[in-house]
């Protein structure tokens, strides 16, 4: 069975900042891809970040050069640096982890962490 937390979450005055967290543990191995997505209230789950085993990064257009993301390959762990916090980048957060646990690759969930900006 497989287990990914998220941590980090919470209230910050815009402008503030945050940084969250994501570990993978039990029965997975051979990490690929690494992700957070974001929902708000009435919209759809976007992709945030992500970055490759490799260490190559994506960002939404929305959180370039505020956002950063990081990955420990020896914890299987990956990072999500917040600054310039909007009001508009409230919503759940959600960790992504691709890996194998058995023959193929999946892709396994946190529970999500709620970030909330105020304005």
């Amino acid at each position: 069975q497989v287990h990914v937390v998220e941590f980090g979450g919470g209230l910050v005055q815009a402008g503030g900042s945050l940084r969250l967290s994501c570990a993978a543990s039990g029965r997975i191995f051979s990490f690929t891809e690494m992700a957070w997505y974001r929902q708000a209230p009435g919209s759809q789950r976007e992709l945030v970040a992500d970055i490759t085993s490799g260490g190559v990064t994506n960002y939404a257009d929305s959180v370039k050069g505020r956002f950063t993301v990081s990955r420990d390959n020896a914890e299987n762990t990956v990072f999500l640096q917040m600054n310039s916090l909007k009001p508009e980048d409230t919503a759940v957060y959600y960790c992504k982890i691709t890996g194998k646990s058995g023959l193929y690759y999946d892709n396994y969930w946190g529970q999500g962490t709620q970030v909330t900006v105020s304005s």
